[in-house]
């Protein structure tokens, strides 16, 4: 990684923990809504991101594994349930959409390496799927009666955030084994990547800040 990645690598993951932190502190209000689990979600990805960042300095573990079969699929079938079961009041929707993300996971185990970095069949069907959904979410908001009160919105800063992020990163992840060939391509999209991660969770810190608790 350059000097860059290095600090934006760190300011990401504190950023995770501020996110985290917020939640926390606003679980009280929100203890008898759905959003407490949106809280709790924050917590165990920094929780997760901790041991992906430490626990290697004391046990040897495999972490290719640990995120892709672990991590990412909790973060994809998390947000499917916020946007299809919550926001759109479609349970059938949510379980339809995670079995199909989840089976995706066969043609992958039998084709693909399984010491790649990412799982790009995975992570690309995982993000459309997301994507068909962020979509929807905009759709919902534009169309809204009380679009003009869209920053008290907390469905707004997180669409936002997962679009900048999962959303923009699609490509990066994909095309992984072609980019890497390219370093100044590379180094210019991971620097994104970044980004948009320290940016999707300081929006996910103000929906909690600036967003309606009572949904």
């Amino acid at each position: 990684m350059t000097d860059f990645q290095k600090i934006a690598f760190d300011l990401m993951y504190w950023t995770e923990g501020l996110a985290a932190v917020i939640a926390l502190i606003f679980y009280r209000s929100i203890k008898n809504q759905y959003w407490k689990y949106f809280s709790l979600y924050l917590v165990f990805i920094f929780i997760c991101e901790s041991i992906g960042t430490w626990a290697g300095h004391f046990i040897t573990y495999n972490k290719i594994a640990f995120y892709n079969y672990f991590v990412i699929p909790v973060q994809f079938i998390f947000f499917y349930w916020l946007y299809a079961a919550k926001s759109f009041n479609k349970e059938k929707l949510f379980f339809g959409l995670s079995a199909l993300y989840l089976i995706s996971f066969i043609p992958s185990e039998l084709v693909f390496f399984r010491e790649k970095i990412m799982f790009s069949l995975n992570y690309t069907l995982g993000c459309l799927i997301l994507m068909v959904l962020v979509i929807m979410e905009y759709y919902k908001q534009i169309n809204s009666a009380d679009i003009l009160n869209f920053n008290k919105n907390k469905m707004f800063y997180i669409n936002l955030g997962v679009t900048l992020f999962y959303i923009g990163t699609l490509p990066f992840w994909t095309f992984l084994d072609f980019i890497g060939e390219y370093r100044k391509l590379y180094n210019i999209y991971f620097s994104y990547f970044l980004i948009t991660g320290v940016i999707m969770y300081l929006l996910f810190s103000i929906s909690f800040i600036w967003g309606k608790q009572s949904s």
